[in-house]
């Protein structure tokens, strides 16, 4: 397998240069970028396996660029950050950002997050089944980090995937928003329940994209979500 490509995004050079060797005794390839102008182009050029991003760039809005990468690409992204409000958050999960992390931060457990977004984003070695999987309209391929829905290809991040995936072995099913945080994040990270709902209210607007008129993630009030595929209703 080709050695996963991380692009780092950081204009704090201690911590780009920390960050790139340890990605580097990794055996990761890396990239750098002090600012976040050039990043659109370099995304284009050069797509990376991983992002991480810097929030507070000197050019550019962090958050923005998140936004503009989204636009056209599905690349797992991690965003560094001082900021630890959980509004800040919740709008980096809103405008795509799979996983944060807060400065000052251990390199170990920055790889540790790198490594669990690449093995969802099929970049790594995984041990979950490596057969293709179909349910009434939802097809997912998880080692190729591949989801058809009503005909059409998906992108997804890959906390979505991982989400859509929930949601596909337990069709008709009412899930809790914990038991769906408890199945997107390895670490036992401390999240609250609205961090789910950020990531549903981005799946929910892709599903619709590909099925228009109907909605698939419903609400269940006191409980938290489930999915109805199409042949059930």
């Amino acid at each position: 397998m080709t050695r996963a490509h991380v692009l780092v995004v950081e204009d704090e050079l201690k911590i780009a240069a920390l960050l790139s060797d340890y990605l580097h005794q990794e055996h990761y390839t890396v990239s750098l970028l002090d600012s976040g102008l050039p990043v659109m182009d370099k995304v284009r050029a050069d797509p990376p396996s991983l992002i991480l991003l810097d929030i507070m760039l000197p050019d550019m809005d962090g958050m923005r660029l998140c936004r503009e990468i989204r636009r056209i690409s599905a690349v797992p992204i991690i965003m560094l950050t001082a900021r630890i409000e959980e509004a800040d958050r919740l709008r980096g999960f809103e405008l795509g950002a799979d996983d944060y992390v807060c400065k000052p931060f251990s390199p170990r457990e920055v790889m540790a997050r790198v490594q669990a977004l690449l093995r969802r984003a099929g970049q790594e070695p995984i041990t979950a089944s490596m057969h293709t999987q179909d349910a009434l309209g939802l097809h997912l391929e998880p080692t190729r980090h591949r989801a058809v829905f009503n005909g059409r290809e998906l992108t997804l991040t890959p906390v979505e995937f991982r989400l859509l995936q929930q949601f596909h072995d337990q069709p008709n099913t009412a899930l809790s928003r914990e038991s769906l945080l408890d199945g997107l994040y390895d670490d036992h990270r401390v999240v609250t329940a609205r961090t789910v709902d950020s990531h549903i209210k981005n799946l929910r607007r892709k599903l619709q994209a590909a099925a228009p008129g109907h909605q698939r993630i419903q609400a269940v009030y006191g409980v938290g979500y489930r999915f109805k595929p199409p042949q059930a209703g």
